[in-house]
């Protein structure tokens, strides 16, 4: 029988899948870490709660649309890890550039590009009269990265101002700021957040 994968070890999950991907890297006290070092982190990966529901259940791509789904079950896989971190490798440098509101470059966009060429969007009536839409890629193996990758197209389609790196510099994760005012600043106030409080109480009893 099959083990089944292990918890998600990362301090932040739950963000917008493209973000979610790019988080898959992360430092604490241990030092940095990189859940996408093997295939058995793909796997908790895959098994992530939000990540599962994105993939198996899909997004609604218009508002008339039914929600699509993978034309195959979601394995944890060399070709699958490979063609991920292709897909977080051009995530990277994107969110690097959008972080600071500067424009993608061509270079840049055509990384993220060849992930999207490898996979469509099939529009097609329905037996009941309404439209669908139905995600098709080349190989099963491409469908994570793919939607990755379209994720991204809507995160900057709606507001890329939104995407942010966490202010503690110590930190390398991202988040997707649906704040009502766009002041999230951290990438948990539990974590980073509150250790920046207590740095400020520190330097104000101290003098330093």
């Amino acid at each position: 029988m099959t083990q089944p994968p292990g918890p998600d070890p990362r301090p932040l999950t739950g963000e917008p899948l493209a973000i979610d991907l790019l988080n898959t890297r992360w430092i604490d006290g241990g030092g940095r870490h990189d859940l996408l070092d093997t295939v058995s982190g793909l796997a908790i990966w895959l098994d992530s709660p939000p990540v599962r529901e994105h993939l198996t259940l899909g997004t609604s791509l218009t508002s008339s649309a039914a929600a699509p789904s993978p034309e195959a079950p979601l394995t944890a896989d060399r070709a699958t890890l490979d063609r991920l971190l292709t897909a977080r490798t051009a995530l990277d440098a994107l969110a690097a550039t959008a972080v600071h509101r500067n424009p993608a470059t061509p270079e840049d966009s055509a990384r993220l590009n060849e992930v999207l060429a490898h996979g469509r969007i099939r529009r097609t009536l329905g037996p009941g009269g309404l439209p669908e839409s139905v995600v098709e890629v080349d190989e099963p193996s491409w469908l994570p990265a793919w939607y990755a990758a379209e994720n991204w197209l809507r995160l900057v389609a709606d507001r890329p101002d939104r995407i942010r790196h966490c202010a503690n510099d110590a930190c390398v994760l991202h988040f997707h700021d649906t704040s009502k005012n766009g002041t999230r600043r951290w990438c948990s106030m539990a974590g980073c957040g509150n250790r920046a409080k207590a740095q400020r109480h520190y330097a104000r009893r101290t003098g330093t």
